[in-house]
């Protein structure tokens, strides 16, 4: 080896191709992420919708959001427990949509931060 050649240290350094790689599936992780936490504030914000409007939840459609939307609430279903149905539903279900939305922030940024070296 001559003195113009550089020493690569003990760890293998990555290269331009592998980090693009990292990055390229890291952004497809948090895309995902952020596609389905995004779907269940949705469908949370379209059941509120549903229930201020008074729509029949005997229909399918109707329906069928309403489980999915019981099945998102993160538990919040009983947090406030106002006087007025519709109040009722619109915050508990309002604010665990607002959760969704948070929590996707938050994986989104962890992962970047975690799997992304600094720079990228």
């Amino acid at each position: 080896m001559n003195r113009y050649e550089s020493v690569e240290p003990a760890g293998r350094a990555e290269s331009f191709e592998e980090s693009e790689s990292r990055a390229r599936t890291v952004r497809r992780v948090n895309g995902l992420v952020t596609l389905v936490c995004g779907l269940f504030a949705a469908v949370l914000a379209v059941h509120i919708v549903l229930f201020v409007a008074n729509a029949d939840f005997g229909n399918p459609f109707a329906h069928f959001v309403s489980h999915w939307a019981s099945g998102v609430s993160l538990g919040l279903g009983d947090l406030f427990l106002a006087g007025n149905e519709k109040l009722r539903v619109a915050l508990n279900q309002g604010l665990a949509a607002v959760l969704w939305l948070l929590i996707g922030a938050l994986i989104t940024t962890l992962i970047s931060r975690v799997v992304l070296p600094r720079g990228s």
